[in-house]
């Protein structure tokens, strides 16, 4: 059975693609991250692929090309090695923070054989949206055209093919310094005129190039971990919707949390919840910019909230509000995991976290933020939910889909919202209320010191009252609500370790026994570890990495026997997650005990 971590992953800062161990394409999104899919073999074996590999059994092995979001996949055979380069084309010269602002929507795949003879295997089988349009493929100009369904195919570079119906195929042989290269163009339209077609070879030296400018620009990390910290800042910049500036959770819908089960989501959205750590990793492993252009983003995405109603937890990458779930019935599902679905309904919960979150990001950046009287208000309008909000019951931050519950984390993050308010009041304006912010943040911090403490567990619990662990817990140092080295979050520490812990990794709560370890809470009891300075640290760490694939990308979760990854990936809180904990391991980076945490000491609480 295939693995998710089986699975590489290619950007172009407006959509991805996913390509299995042996080079075939398996997933492309059209549009944005969380357009339909002329790919989806990833959820259906008949639901559409594109592959490119040796004819006969080969051995093969893989690597992103150094600084670069490009695949290599070198495939030796008995008879000669062939060479695999794959990516999604960058605008011809765009480099820096331009990449991606207006990308060809191309898929590009130049193979070449570097010694002996190989047959190349050649196969396209588009299935448009998610597998239902099956489009008729023909010639036209030169190209493999498709015709039928809401978009267009192109393919440049496919003189070679036979085509037959749905499907175009074909084996190619190749000598030593012989190659292919080919150009798979989308247009949207089924009336769709071929657009421009790239010359593949230029294309991939212009998109290395585009991909190597970026990464230079963002190379200055010099801590620990640098390869693998520098590698999570590219995935998470191959996570951004360039033109927006927003980060998509994941590249995937529906890669099961448990093999076989329900739990299937659509994480190709923006979470404002996962706002304050990505802005920290990009500030923490590259320049600031990504970290100005997300919160613009964030900023005017949650402003489209009507003053009447709770602030939207998650948005498109575009801002889209509407996020209405369905599932794909005629999708078998990755591992016969069903429902397959598209969309999240989580745009209609209730997360109180969010508000700290957005508070959050603002003092990160600064007196960089230039902050205008319309952020200004817009700010003040938080605070003010948190003040007024803060004793309700909400979804919580893993969005249980229930009437909600006193969730300690968002108890924790109104604390935030108002206790960052009150460090901006003076950059306010007039609407700024900061007596009375400082009041209401000092009240929720005493509310949940005393009633999210459990003596039995002696541990800080997910609920308030309540007595289920929870790793969502292990934020509050990361937020500087607590101190890590403080006697009651060093009980947690320990208590969360022993109880959700599981063979070096840990689970989200004691009440969802049957999930895999969740990646993002692994680097953050490193982080706390480190904080706390528990030599245990490292070893929680290296731990966590090692559910990494071979091309060092992070999912959601893992399987604690096997370190297979669970559910969707690259999912960039992980890699936040990896980069968080990596600065923090770089050196003493614990927080002055003198720096105010909006209230009184644990001890006299």
């Amino acid at each position: 059975m295939a693995s998710i971590g089986d699975h590489a992953f290619l950007s172009d800062c407006q959509s991805a693609a996913l390509l299995d161990r042996d080079g075939t394409v398996v997933w492309w999104p059209g549009g944005t991250f969380a357009g339909p899919s002329a790919f989806s073999r990833l959820l259906d074996p008949d639901a559409g692929h594109f592959s490119l590999r040796p004819a006969v059994a080969a051995e093969t092995t893989r690597r992103y090309l150094p600084g670069t979001l490009v695949l290599e996949t070198t495939h030796v055979c008995s008879e000669g090695t062939l060479v695999v380069r794959d990516c999604l084309a960058l605008e011809y010269g765009a480099r820096g923070h331009e990449i991606g602002l207006n990308s060809p929507q191309a898929l590009v795949r130049v193979a070449e054989v570097s010694k002996g003879e190989v047959d190349v295997e050649i196969e396209l089988v588009p299935r448009l949206e998610y597998g239902l349009a099956i489009p008729r493929l023909m010639r036209e100009d030169g190209l493999v055209v498709s015709l039928g369904g809401p978009e267009r195919l192109f393919l440049s570079g496919g003189s070679q093919l036979e085509v037959d119906g749905g499907r175009a195929h074909g084996q190619v042989p190749l000598r030593a310094g012989q190659r292919i290269a080919m150009a798979l163009h989308r247009r949207a339209g089924v009336t769709a005129n071929a657009p421009p077609i790239l010359d593949a070879e230029a294309a991939l030296a212009g998109t290395i190039a585009g991909w190597r400018s970026w990464s230079e620009m963002h190379s200055d990390y010099d801590g620990p971990y640098r390869d693998e910290v520098l590698r999570s800042a590219l995935v998470v910049q191959g996570l951004t919707y360039q033109p927006s500036g927003a980060v998509v959770a994941a590249a995937t819908t529906s890669l099961p949390e448990v093999t076989g089960g329900a739990a299937n989501w659509d994480y190709r959205f923006a979470w404002l919840r996962d706002a304050s750590l990505i802005a920290r990793a990009l500030l923490e492993a590259t320049c600031s910019d990504e970290a100005h252009r997300y919160f613009g983003w964030m900023s005017r995405a949650a402003v489209s909230c009507r003053h009447s109603e709770k602030v939207q937890i998650v948005f498109g990458a575009g801002g889209e509000r509407n996020l209405d779930e369905q599932t794909l019935d005629h999708l078998r599902g990755f591992a016969d995991s069903r429902p397959v679905r598209i969309g999240n309904a989580a745009w209609r919960q209730s997360q109180l976290d969010v508000l700290g979150e957005v508070l959050d990001v603002a003092v990160i950046l600064g007196d960089d933020l230039e902050l205008d009287d319309f952020t200004a208000a817009f700010l003040c309008q938080l605070i003010d939910r948190a003040e007024q909000q803060w004793r309700d019951p909400d979804a919580g931050v893993w969005e249980t889909r229930d009437a909600g519950e006193q969730h300690t984390f968002s108890k924790v993050m109104c604390w935030v919202a108002l206790d960052r308010g009150v460090q901006l009041a003076s950059r306010l304006g007039d609407e700024a209320r900061s007596d009375a912010w400082a009041a209401a943040r000092d009240e929720v911090r005493a509310v949940v010191l005393a009633e999210a403490w459990n003596e039995d567990r002696s541990a800080y619990c997910g609920e308030l009252g309540g007595k289920v662990l929870d790793a969502s817990v292990l934020l509050l140092p990361l937020v500087d609500f607590l101190e890590a080295d403080d006697d009651r979050m060093r009980s947690t520490i320990v208590a969360i370790r022993e109880h959700l812990g599981d063979d070096g990794l840990i689970h989200r709560r004691e009440d969802m026994p049957d999930e895999g370890a969740f990646l993002p809470a692994c680097f953050w009891l490193a982080a706390c570890e480190t904080l706390a300075g528990d030599e245990q640290a490292v070893a929680t760490f290296e731990r966590a990495l090692g559910c990494a694939n071979d091309l060092g990308l992070l999912a959601e979760m893992a399987d604690v026997r096997t370190n297979e990854p669970l559910g969707n990936v690259p999912q960039a809180l992980s890699h936040v997650g990896l980069v968080t904990a990596a600065n923090l391991l770089g050196g003493d980076r614990r927080r002055d005990p003198t720096v105010a945490t909006g209230g009184a000491d644990v001890d006299s609480a």
